[in-house]
C-alpha cells in the first residue's frame, strides 16, 4: 500500500520507551514528518499483529529490544495531513504503546537519523512531530509515573 496519497488509512505502532525518567526519541528520516523529533515506530506488516509491530519497530528504528509494559495502547492519535489543493497525502491511525528496554543498544536503524534518551522534562524542547507533542503532552504525568 502506497503511503503517500493512500486510499485507506493506514495502521501505525508506535513505542513510548521510558526507563530511569527518560524517554526514546527518533529523528525522522521519511515524511511525514521529516526531520521532527518522535517515538520510535511504522506501519503494520500484512499478517503481523499489532503488539509485535510495536516490538519489531524499536527494534529497527533505535536497536532496542523492549516489552510492552501493557498489551492495552495508551491512546490511538489519527495523523491526517492534506497536500497541494486539498488533496489527501498522508492518513495514518498510530497506536502508541507503553513499554521499557531489556536488551539491545540505542543506536539510530531504519527511517531515523538520530535516536536518544531525553529527560522527560526537557521533551517539550525539541522540535517534535505535532501529533507526538499532543500525545506527549495528553500522557506527560501518566509518564513521570514509570520511572
Amino acid at each position: 500500500m502506497r503511503r503517500e496519497h493512500p486510499t485507506q488509512p493506514i495502521v501505525g505502532v508506535a513505542a513510548v520507551i521510558v526507563q530511569d525518567g527518560k524517554l526514546v526519541l527518533v529523528k525522522r528520516g521519511v515524511e511525514p514528518g521529516k526531520g521532527k523529533w518522535s517515538i520510535p515506530g511504522g506501519c503494520m506488516e500484512l499478517g503481523e499483529r499489532v503488539r509485535k509491530t510495536a516490538i519489531r519497530e524499536a527494534k529497527e528504528e533505535c536497536g532496542l529490544d523492549i516489552e510492552l509494559v501493557d498489551g492495552t495502547p495508551m491512546d490511538a492519535i489519527d495523523n491526517i495531513i492534506e497536500g497541494e489543493n486539498g488533496r489527501l497525502q498522508y492518513h495514518y491511525i498510530i497506536l502508541q504503546f507503553l513499554a521499557r528496554p531489556v536488551g539491545g543498544t540505542l543506536r539510530p536503524g531504519s527511517d531515523v537519523t538520530e535516536v536518544r534518551w531525553v529527560p522527560l522534562e526537557e521533551v517539550e524542547k525539541y522540535n517534535l512531530t505535532n501529533t507526538f507533542r499532543l500525545f506527549f503532552k495528553k500522557h506527560r504525568k501518566e509518564l513521570s509515573s514509570h520511572k
